[in-house]
């Protein structure tokens, strides 16, 4: 280690021992703090040190904290809390630090399978929160949104833990299940989620042709870019083609993200002209452009797909489509993550994770909080983003909770009509509540109770699931075939 590196190791180790010297200190507003080693000193204005002398601050800061501090604290947790505090200050949320065991479990995620719910996490605001939850992964199903931000795991709160950590508590094992307190922008109130871990299969690319008026349509969902996805997605690709398809779906909503070169390498089959895939800026502002080899457009025409989820490697294939390929892309703008992240190992099976470029689009836009806005925006039907229902307690006239809320919602989008989505139980609600249990055999009492509940939200999931009720799949289906020349 050189003596900059040196350097900044130490400096950490000082505000980390700022930190517990100050946070863990008696709050009752007596002092019983240790004199200046060294006499007093009088305040002085920020003033920058040499090198020299932060290692002198350092040191003298580390002897305290060793020699003093009311408890023993080891070496390694020093430093390890000074890595994250170093990360922390760069009010970054994909830079982390993995201790052996989570980098273990890091890597094992990106094997053929790992037990958990299926969610890419990261850490904003000091908050561990859900980046996009995998298609069709226990937390899509219990209704888990990019954005959620999650306060407590199993009842306890998570504030002070790193991100790695609480994924620690989030994964398990295959059938049990754990339960989030998430905190939802436009809800009033922390919304409580129970999900089954399952096993997730990495199964990145899935393919098929939909046949309409006589024509066909590939459809290819990336659910993320991991080492093989590329190779899937040519192999798929070509037996797409072999079969006559008239045009090309590219889904990628609720994509993550992954690997930059399986994303170069998929542009590369898709992206004519030998125009710019992805453009890569390092912290000096210089660019490196990734241009694609394919140098006519494919015979038929390209639709991508995206929603509020499609994140990273997900949003450098959409901005491609669009602004290299001249492609239309349809859904909803992406998450907004334009940073390229490298795991970097520390040499005693310790990673860190760290953000080293900026990416950029074709056309060198800088999507970063911003996102990649589709060139036909289509939202899906309200019931697609409700709260899942899980109360225990019935639920009757005159309450007002976000759980009736999305209850409205989703009695409105199965016909009900509740004439307000507001979450206020009123008259019109209960006829609404009544009039489903009547249809499904339930006891009629027009109470929202657990069975009608459960079997309200059994029904919404079975009408996501419908393909002819994803707008936003049914106007790519559309718009490709007119394009292709086809009429409706």
């Amino acid at each position: 280690m050189n003596r900059k590196q040196s350097l900044i190791v130490c400096i950490a180790l000082l505000a980390l021992g700022a930190y517990l010297f100050f946070f863990l200190s008696d709050q009752g507003g007596m002092s019983n703090a240790v004199s200046p080693v060294g006499g007093s000193e009088e305040a002085v204005g920020n003033v920058e040190l040499t090198d020299k002398e932060l290692l002198e601050k350092f040191e003298k800061a580390l002897t305290i904290i060793q020699e003093q501090y009311v408890e023993e604290v080891s070496d390694q947790q020093l430093i390890e809390g000074a890595i994250e505090g170093m990360l922390r200050t760069l009010e970054d949320p994909y830079s982390v630090y993995m201790d052996q065991e989570t980098a273990n479990q890091f890597v094992e995620s990106l094997g053929s399978h790992f037990e958990g719910i299926g969610a890419e996490v990261s850490m904003t605001d000091g908050k561990v929160t859900i980046v996009a939850p995998f298609r069709e992964s226990p937390a899509e199903r219990a209704g888990l949104q990019p954005n959620d931000k999650i306060i407590e795991i199993d009842g306890e709160s998570i504030e002070g833990l790193s991100l790695y950590e609480a994924v620690l508590k989030i994964r398990g094992e295959q059938g049990t299940t754990v339960r989030l307190t998430i905190e939802r922008a436009g809800s009033s109130e922390l919304i409580e989620v129970p999900v089954e871990r399952d096993e997730i299969p990495i199964e990145t690319v899935r393919s098929e042709v939909i046949e309409r008026n006589g024509k066909k349509v590939g459809l290819l969902e990336i659910t993320s870019f991991s080492e093989d996805t590329a190779v899937r997605f040519k192999e798929s690709l070509s037996s797409l083609e072999a079969e006559g398809i008239d045009g090309l779906l590219i889904d990628v909503r609720g994509n993550p993200g992954g690997y930059l070169d399986a994303v170069e390498e998929i542009g590369d089959l898709v992206i004519p002209n030998e125009q710019p895939i992805v453009q890569i800026e390092n912290r000096a502002g210089e660019k490196v452009r990734y241009v694609s080899s394919l140098k006519e457009p494919k015979p038929y025409p390209i639709v991508g797909i995206t929603d509020g989820a499609s994140a990273s490697a997900s949003e450098i294939l959409a901005a491609a489509l669009i602004e290299g390929g001249g492609y239309d892309v349809v859904g909803e703008t992406t998450f907004g993550k334009g940073t390229v992240q490298q795991t970097i190992r520390l040499g005693d099976g310790s990673e860190l994770k760290l953000s080293l470029f900026k990416w950029l689009t074709t056309a060198g836009n800088d999507i970063n909080g911003e996102g990649v806005k589709p060139t036909v925006e289509v939202r899906q039907p309200d019931y697609f983003y409700t709260t899942p229902l899980t109360f225990e307690e019935t639920l009757v006239e005159e309450m007002m909770n976000e759980q009736i809320r999305s209850a409205q919602i989703m009695l409105k989008g199965l016909g009900f009509e509740t004439g307000r989505t507001d979450g206020y139980f009123d008259g019109q609600t209960k006829q609404a509540v009544l009039a489903f249990q009547q249809t499904h055999k339930l006891e009629a009492t027009g109470d929202l109770t657990k069975e009608t509940a459960d079997l309200l939200q059994q029904q919404i999931l079975e009408n996501v699931r419908e393909r002819e009720n994803d707008r936003q799949l049914q106007t790519a289906i559309e718009l490709v075939l007119e394009q292709a020349g086809t009429s409706r």
